[in-house]
């Protein structure tokens, strides 16, 4: 009897983890005009294939008679962040070259943005944490942060961009 299982795809097959050029395109002028420039590059964000980051996070350690520590088991874990003002966040990233600059040993994840800010809610997050270590980062948070874990689509309307349900 054999114990294979079946992965889904979701929708990554073939994604060799690079930056889609829209995106590093939408960061580079939020990166000038950080106010201005927010709703859009989030527009651009919310469509993207982001990377949530896992780690080995050690689970039991056993000594042997030396007293030497070997680890007995080790779990994977998504990363949350403690920013200054106390807030937890999740962090993502818009491809493997800004995961590597931020951890060179930590294993990507394809996600969709909302799934990532779906996760970040359900964790107690308040914050989804977009390239921490740059080129350029963003934060998603407050209201935009839960439209988006909620299946909100940000849209333009009226000419302001407004979260509305597809």
């Amino acid at each position: 009897m054999s114990d294979v299982r079946e992965l889904p795809d979701l929708g990554f097959a073939g994604d060799d983890g690079a930056v889609r050029p829209d995106v590093a395109s939408a960061l580079a002028a939020y990166d000038l005009e950080p106010d201005a420039r927010h709703a859009e590059t989030l527009a651009v964000l919310q469509h993207a294939r982001v990377l949530v980051p896992v780690v080995a996070v050690l689970g039991e350690v056993e000594h042997d008679e030396t007293g030497l520590a070997h680890d007995k088991s080790s779990d994977m874990a998504t990363v949350m962040m403690r920013g200054q003002d106390g807030r937890m966040a999740l962090l993502a990233f818009t491809g493997s070259e800004p995961m590597r600059r931020w951890d060179p040993a930590a294993r990507p994840v394809p996600v969709r943005l909302a799934d990532a800010a779906r996760a970040a809610v359900h964790d107690g997050a308040e914050a989804l944490v977009v390239d921490v270590a740059g080129p350029v980062m963003l934060v998603v948070e407050g209201d935009d942060l839960r439209s988006l874990a909620d299946g909100f689509v940000l849209a333009e309307l009226a000419g302001r961009p407004a979260w509305v349900r597809p």
